[in-house]
């Protein structure tokens, strides 16, 4: 006989506890912990749940490995962050915040795809009236629509199931997660319950059948996906899609991957008739830049396996209350303190009474230190009112002593840089043997921060007056 329990589950973290808490003890939230009718059936004599029935041990010697072929996605970008293309049986986790265009990029891909897979889009928050006029927006209305993509609009798992069964296709699409749900819990869609086990039975089906899932995910409004931790633990790959909406540009970043690269990413430009690749963003990135301007460096960051070139804006101006502020957008904020007190003790530029703004253009965020240099030289670049040169990228962490560090995959970088038509590069010196450094372009080398700035000073060591800008 079914027995009914009371619970009380966090929405954060998915906690559970035998009764009410105002604060979660796990992740800290107030008044996140919701009561939930649950019934445990009995369980029945013989019944085993897994992925696909009962299995026996084998030895790792007998178990077979075939190479099983991606299936392609005609998006090149976004094939770069899934590995090379869909893994068949996956189950990919696609998050981002409100209006940012999850559903676009997917209904996009599914287009795409409909054309070489039976692709099915079940909705819970629109009705197909309103997928088909976005689908008339991003391929225009003249243009015939394939045969093989199948729209349904349902919340019910049970019957987003059946529809499964019925329609069989290769790729299944669910928008979004938090509204689904399960009959037999009382609990209301989108709670912890709820998109656990949901999650749960779209995986379970994905590698039993071989079904391709996408899943949608709300986030938080700290920027985390909505519902608890293990939601990301079920899904073999996890996407952010991020961007300020009032840019054009969106970042597809893969934080969790098990058949590809982790941190790669894929850039994307919003335009009227949906999100297009942006091949090189790099060049993207630079194309509005202002040469010989104090204030501006050129860092050379890794996203995954991908290397970008990046402008790093650095603005000090005398403080007028007592504490100076520090205002990073795109930058870590101790990182920017500690780059701070090391530029005022190892290289004598003083910032106690300078109010400091660090700026990365184009909506990026740099989180690797191998853009300490740049953003050092930014700084000391407005303090002094030298431009940096204009041909030269800055690549280093910078250490407490003041030291230059070598951050990894150097190569890469140097031949981006190159590419792009920069002609020199300011980096760490190497202390043991590596391999050579590429020809094309002029490498500098420096132990210390003192060092590399006075080489990213060097050609420009002419006073100019205060406020002129030299192009």
């Amino acid at each position: 006989m079914a027995k009914a329990v009371t619970r009380y589950v966090c929405q954060e973290c998915g906690r559970v506890a035998a009764s009410y808490m105002g604060k979660c003890p796990q992740c800290g939230s107030f008044n996140s912990m919701v009561e939930e009718m649950l019934q445990e059936p009995a369980p029945k004599a013989g019944t085993v749940r897994g992925l696909g029935g009962r299995t026996m041990p084998r030895r790792i010697g007998e178990v077979t490995v075939e190479a099983e072929p991606r299936i392609e996605v005609p998006i090149g970008e976004f094939a770069r962050v899934l590995g090379g293309g869909i893994v068949p049986g996956s189950i990919v986790l696609v998050g981002g915040d409100p209006g940012i265009g999850k559903s676009t990029l997917m209904l996009q891909m599914t287009l795409a795809m409909a054309g070489r897979k039976r692709v099915l889009y079940v909705s819970g928050e629109e009705s197909e009236r309103q997928i088909k006029m976005r689908a008339d927006r991003l391929i225009g209305s003249q243009t015939a629509f394939p045969q093989e993509l199948f729209l349904v609009t349902e919340t019910n798992l049970q019957t987003i199931l059946e529809h499964v069964r019925e329609v069989k296709p290769d790729l299944l699409i669910v928008d979004s997660i938090q509204t689904v749900y399960l009959p037999e819990f009382e609990s209301s869609a989108g709670s912890v319950s709820q998109v656990r086990e949901c999650s749960a039975q779209l995986r379970e089906l994905a590698k039993a059948h071989g079904v391709s899932v996408f899943i949608i995910g709300h986030v938080t409004k700290e920027g985390a996906i909505a519902g608890p931790r293990v939601l990301e633990h079920i899904v073999d790959t996890v996407l952010y899609l991020e961007g300020d909406r009032f840019q054009a540009y969106r970042l597809l970043r893969s934080v969790k991957n098990r058949f590809g690269a982790t941190a790669e990413v894929g850039v994307f430009e919003m335009r009227e008739n949906g999100l297009a690749e942006v091949p090189n963003p790099s060049e993207v990135f630079l194309a509005e830049r202002m040469v010989n301007v104090p204030g501006s460096a050129i860092a050379v960051t890794m996203e995954g396996t991908r290397p970008l070139l990046v402008e790093i804006q650095g603005l000090t101006s005398a403080s007028q209350f007592g504490n100076a502020r520090r205002n990073p957008n795109g930058v870590e904020y101790n990182r920017l303190l500690m780059l701070a007190a090391v530029l005022t003790r190892r290289a004598g530029i003083k910032l106690a009474e300078q109010d400091i703004y660090v700026n990365v253009v184009g909506g990026m965020k740099v989180d690797e230190p191998a853009a300490d240099l740049a953003v050092a030289a930014a700084i000391a670049s407005s303090m002094k009112d030298l431009p940096v040169r204009a041909d030269a990228v800055l690549i280093g962490e910078i250490g407490l002593a003041g030291e230059l560090r070598l951050p990894g995959q150097m190569q890469t970088r140097l031949r981006e840089a190159q590419k792009l038509g920069f002609k020199t590069a300011i980096v760490p010196k190497r202390l043991r043997k590596a391999e050579p450094w590429p020809h094309d372009i002029h490498i500098v080398e420096c132990r210390s921060v003192y060092e590399a700035l006075e080489m990213a000073f060097a050609l420009e060591r002419r006073e100019m007056p205060r406020g002129r800008q030299v192009a």
